[in-house]
Order: structure tokens, then sequence, then C-alpha cells
């Protein structure tokens, strides 16, 4: 059961009436689970079910497509509810919950999350703190947030319908306080800028550090690094998160030990691997590295997060792989290098794109999974010209080497 026990002596506000489905409705949800929702609710216009309750039996069908594949320990549980779109759109994935959850080891005594939303950043959080408080300034969010910890079965929780503002003001300190800040303005439309998110974190950062030891900021992948470190302070980890090298989100770790901010670029795959690389903008700005004379044996290429996070020169060195080309992103060696964070090729063959050497690479190939790197010409415009359908095992990389020539290298992923 969620407690009252108040740990961060504020007023705990629960919304606990009307949040459970009728057996009716669960049996209703399952049954169209898999049906197209704008459909479906034509067809309830029509139908004997047209109740008041159907645009929330609808919300609860999208709700779980969407939880199937994003946070399946939802979907588990036929008695959770579920938000309106934007908060599902929003919420963190399961696989970025946990992740973050892992950054905190042990047992903890309280955690703050000022921004609630969804709750799925929570949910998983909270099980590392004895006492953890929720904060939604959207009243229908703490009420949906309350019920779904209860399902769960989360210990130790106090949900308040507060902004974080007003709530940080006057908690009392917390070993750990997370940050999902808005991305939407005032009419809806998204932002990047730390500036223009809600809250703004860089006008409360002292307050935030004040009441806790850690605190742990989630943004949008489009943000830039850097400057988010300037304009943040007192950072002493950035994780660059992608899931199947998809970049989702960027964790900023504010401490007041911070000293030399490490970046940790890391690419959750659904197996449950999770491929890390970790670096210094320092380390990366003074290295140099030799490059390619030519295309060795094998080629590899980063994954999204070590992209993002600008590891260039630091993957090359860590990993004694030649880079092909200062602005190609793409490295080379003769040696199999199995544990590269990244996808690994075989190389079959490179050559200049001429009209007789494509030609000849045409004349034994049909389809290919084209990748541009450094190269003037985009992938559909390369397809255009060669007719080359996409699939199949064979891979083209269109990108230029180290003295300035543009080649295609093809090969078979490893």
């Amino acid at each position: 059961m969620i407690g009252t026990a108040c740990y961060f002596d504020s007023q705990v506000v629960f919304y606990f009436h009307n949040m459970k489905l009728t057996q009716q409705q669960k049996d209703f949800i399952r049954q169209n689970e898999q049906s197209d929702v704008r459909k479906l609710a034509l067809k309830l216009n029509k139908d004997r079910y047209r109740r008041p309750d159907v645009e929330f039996v609808l919300k609860q069908i999208s709700g779980r497509q969407t939880a199937k594949e994003k946070f399946p320990c939802c979907y588990a549980h036929d008695e959770i509810i579920y938000p309106a779109h934007l908060s599902l759109e929003q919420a963190s994935s399961e696989a970025t919950a946990k992740y973050k959850a892992s950054l905190i080891p042990g047992e903890n005594g309280a955690f703050a999350d000022l921004t609630g939303g969804m709750g799925v950043d929570f949910a998983f959080l909270s099980q590392r703190f004895v006492q953890s408080v929720y904060v939604e300034q959207d009243p229908e969010l703490c009420e949906i947030a309350g019920h779904n910890f209860e399902v769960l079965g989360l210990r130790g929780i106090e949900v308040e319908n507060s902004t974080s503002e007003t709530f940080l003001k006057k908690m009392p300190p917390a070993d750990l306080i997370f940050l999902d800040p808005s991305r939407r303005d005032d009419v809806g439309r998204k932002v990047i800028r730390i500036e223009d998110c809600s809250p703004d974190v860089s006008k409360i950062q002292d307050m935030l550090l004040a009441k806790a030891k850690l605190v742990l900021i989630k943004f949008s992948p489009m943000l830039d690094i850097s400057l988010a470190v300037k304009s943040l302070r007192n950072v002493s980890e950035v994780h660059i998160v992608s899931v199947e090298n998809e970049c989702k989100e960027l964790l900023f770790l504010l401490s007041f030990k911070a000293d030399a901010v490490v970046y940790n670029a890391v690419n959750l795959n659904k197996c449950g691997d999770i491929e890390k690389f970790c670096f210094t903008p320092e380390e990366e700005l003074g290295l140099e590295i030799p490059f390619a004379k030519t295309v060795g044996r094998y080629l590899y290429e980063p994954n999204a997060s070590i992209l993002k996070a600008g590891g260039f020169k630091s993957v090359a060195k860590q990993f004694d792989i030649q880079k092909l080309h200062i602005n190609s992103h793409l490295y080379t060696s003769d040696n199999l290098i199995t544990a590269f964070p990244g996808r690994v090729f075989e190389v079959k063959g490179w050559f200049t794109p001429n009209k007789k050497n494509i030609k000849s690479f045409l004349s034994n190939t049909k389809k290919a999974n084209i990748s541009v790197r450094n190269f003037p010409m985009p992938v559909a415009v390369i397809r255009q010209k060669t007719g080359l359908k996409e699939g199949g095992g064979t891979y083209l990389f269109a990108t230029t080497v180290a003295d300035g020539t543009m080649v295609w290298v093809t090969g078979e992923r490893l």
C-alpha cells in the first residue's frame, strides 16, 4: 500500500476516487487492444456501448498499445490507468528508466521527483530509496500516478499536487532530486533550450544542490551537450542514452563534488546488453590520432550515443583503430575488434565512385543498405542514380578518406 508517512513534512494529496476500471471496461479493453482506436471511436458512436466513459476507455486502449513496447511493466497490469497521449509520449521508456535507477547504487534515504508526469522514471528510481515523493502540478496526473503506484506495489511513496518550484522551497534535504523539465511552450510547441523548458533548471540549480546531494536532470537528445554543461555548472557526469542505436535522452548528474565532467555514451539493446563508452571532453580535445592510409579488412561505425557525445578521437584511441577522415566518423582496422561499441562490418571492397566502378559494382549487386558519412550526395540520390533497392546483406558506405578522396566501401555486417 502507498503510505502517508511523510518524510518530507509536506501535505500529501491522494486522488483515488473513481480510479478503478470496472470488469466490463477491462473486458472491452482486452477485446479491442489491437484495434485502430480512431475506427473504434467511429464505431462506438453508432454502437450501444456509447456511454460517458467511452472517451476514457478509448484512452486506455491507446495507452496499452503504447505500453506494450514502451513500458511492459505497466502493460502487465490490467488495472493500470493511462493518461493523455502527450504524457505517454513524453514519458521515459522502461529501458531508460531502469538505466537511471542503475546509476543509484544500494538503498538510500530520500528522493524527490519534481516533474512526475506519467511516473515511469519515478517508479524505478523510488525503488532505490526508503522514502520517495512524486510531485506533479497536474491534479489528474497525480490521481492517475497515485493509483498506478499502488497497483505496482511501490512502498514509501508520497504524492503531492504542486509545482516543482513551490515544493522545492519547502522540502527538507534529500539524497536525490530528479527532474524531467517540460519541453513544450505555452502554445504546445516543442522547445530544446534549457532556458525555454519548464522549470528553467538554470535558474533553480543552486537551490536544487542546496536541497540534495545529487541532482539528475533529463533533457532532449537534441540539446547541445557542451552548452548545457556550461549553463548548468556543477555537472559531474553526462549520460547520452540510446535504445537500439536511437538516441533517446541526455542525463546530467549535478553535484557540488563535481570535478572533471565524464561523458558516458550508452546504447541499450532489447536483449538487455549495454554498450557503454566513457571519456572526458578534455581528453578528446587533446588527443592526436593517426588516420588510415587505406581501408582495412574491417569497418566500424560508432553507435548513436558516441556520435552525439562527440567521442570521435577517444573511441579510435581506446580501441586502437584508425579514422578514415577527420569528418567521416568511420574507422578501420585489419584486426577484428569484437567489443567495439557500434556496428562492425567485414569489408568486401572499396572504390572511387566513377561510372566504370559503379557499373561493375551494380552488375553483381541489386540491393544494399546505404549510409552516407561525409559525402556530398544523400542516400536518396544514390538510390535514384544506381537503382539499388533497400535491404539485403550488403552495406554500402559513401564517405571520404584522409587524402580527400571520395569512396564507396562495401561490406557485410558481423
